[in-house]
């Protein structure tokens, strides 16, 4: 049976196809080409030209914000698993000679995350420039939408998950060359997934319908929603030029977050083709200094590619975490095995450590912490319901980063964290970022800022059942944590009694 995304996303495939066809013909030599579309000799346009045809079901507004809901969840998947991929970076194994490059490629993977993190936030400022439900969520794996770059698969870092990032930022010129990388980042890619694309085709017919006044007219852009947009100067913190997070061993500029606030066509076709390029595009005179994602992780590649060769296998890179970590409340349940099989190449691992349970379970109330307050953020300028002496919208926003660097705080411990009871093996847990059930915030400010005390209450009951089980570095952050969030609570109840 067809489903509505193999129904509505005709326009996207064709794209990907003439690309593909393009890019073939220009590394034989032939400057032009008739790119054909597939069941018929009828030429396309060259895909700069592209007049996107709407599928029925569809007006060109509400297609517009179908393509750009899918490109949310891409960006917000995309950034999980290069931030799980980051994070199961390094370990005690690693040779000293060897720590300052493994290192630098930590540095590199978690600075693409956090542009993605960018992207993400930038999506939203489009949608909500053009009055569309925004969207902060993402689909559960295993992903059977067919224009995900590659099925979701939180993994520890190796050359086979790295083929993967490389091949979904990766310019079709050169993913479909004869660059004996390329051909063997592409065998890796298809050896895992039979049907991967890449983001670039996506980001074209997005490109070329925003950018269509016939289809898509001036008075769809709403500049008044400026002041809820997400901001450089709110979000950026620093983050520019590759001022924080550039490696010493590998490309500069990274990352460089991109977020900007948006008034009109120009301004969210121009925000969108920048985050397109920070993804693929190759290094320019232009662009120096600011390799794109595609760049930096084929030097990654590379670099991991030669030491592989170098040392035999005899350590690696990352530590051996879970795949696709899920809590396990029953250890017993024969349904909960690690590694166990679903579908075609879908692997997960329980979780049935009590200590990493708890740790995950703390994990994922804060990573919905962070969904929340980053939604509620789009709800707020500086002007509403600021009633009283707090500022609601700088309190969300430092709500968030602070949520951030809880997320990475509890990664570190739960990568460090056996999956399963001691001694029953050496495999590491892994944060879960399991999907809330909901990430719809509720109706009325008052009733927000209530479900924000929700979730504080939620983490505290999980922190006391920590209590039991940490060591001192970590008792020492659950406290940080507990009185930080005591912090919080009390802002939130001054903006509960002037929301009334």
């Amino acid at each position: 049976m067809q489903n509505n995304f193999e129904r509505f996303l005709k326009p996207v495939f064709q794209l990907a196809e003439s690309n593909r066809t393009a890019s073939v013909m220009r590394s034989q030599g032939i400057k032009s080409f008739q790119a054909v579309e597939t069941g018929s000799s009828s030429d396309l346009q060259d895909p700069k030209d592209l007049k996107v045809e709407i599928p029925y079901e569809f007006n060109a507004k509400d297609y517009l914000s179908f393509l750009l809901y899918i490109n949310a969840e891409i960006e917000h998947g995309l950034m999980l698993q290069y931030l799980y991929a980051g994070y199961s970076i390094g370990g005690s194994k690693i040779p000293e000679e060897y720590q300052q490059k493994v290192k630098g490629w930590q540095d590199i993977i978690l600075g693409i995350a956090k542009e993605e993190m960018g992207h993400f936030i930038s999506v939203q400022n489009v949608l909500k420039l053009i009055g569309a439900p925004l969207n902060f969520g993402r689909m559960d794996y295993p992903w059977d939408t067919p224009f995900y770059p590659f099925p979701f698969k939180l993994e520890r870092l190796t050359l086979d998950s790295l083929a993967k990032y490389v091949y979904a930022e990766s310019p079709e010129e050169w993913i479909n060359s004869d660059d004996p990388i390329a051909k063997e980042v592409k065998a890796k890619v298809y050896k895992d997934t039979t049907d991967p694309h890449r983001v670039g085709a996506l980001f074209a017919v997005i490109l070329s319908l925003i950018n269509d006044s016939e289809q898509i007219p001036d008075d769809l852009f709403q500049a008044n929603t400026y002041p809820f947009q997400a901001k450089f100067d709110e979000w950026g913190r620093g983050y520019t030029g590759g001022q924080r997070g550039s490696s010493h061993t590998g490309p500069k500029g990274a990352p460089d977050v991109l977020v900007a606030p948006l008034t009109c066509r120009d301004d969210a076709y121009a925000a969108l083709l920048e985050i397109s390029e920070q993804g693929e595009a190759p290094t320019t005179e232009e662009n120096a200094g600011k390799p794109s994602h595609f760049e930096r992780f084929l030097f990654v590649y590379k670099e991991l590619r030669e030491l592989e060769n170098e040392i035999g296998g005899l350590w690696e890179p990352s530590r051996n975490v879970a795949t696709n970590p899920f809590i396990a409340e029953r250890e017993s349940d024969d349904s909960l095995e690690s590694s166990k099989n679903v579908g075609t190449d879908y692997q997960k691992d329980a979780i049935t450590n009590p200590e990493a349970r708890a740790w995950a379970h703390l994990f994922n109330v804060r990573y919905r912490m962070l969904l929340n307050y980053l939604a509620h953020s789009f709800l707020l300028d500086n002007g509403f319901n600021n009633n009283g002496a707090t500022s609601p919208r700088a309190t969300i926003i430092n709500a968030t980063f602070g949520e951030m660097y809880n997320l990475r705080s509890i990664s570190n411990v739960l990568v460090q964290t056996p999956l399963n009871p001691p001694g029953t093996d050496d495999k590491m847990a892994g944060p879960p970022f399991s999907i809330p059930y909901t990430l719809d915030l509720p109706m009325g400010e008052a009733n927000r800022w209530r479900e924000h005390q929700d979730l504080i209450d939620a983490s505290e009951t999980i922190i006391v059942s920590l209590l039991p089980y940490v060591s001192p570095p970590n008792l020492k952050y659950l406290h940080v944590l507990r009185e930080a969030d005591q912090g919080l609570s009390a802002i939130i109840k001054e903006l509960i009694s002037t929301s009334k």
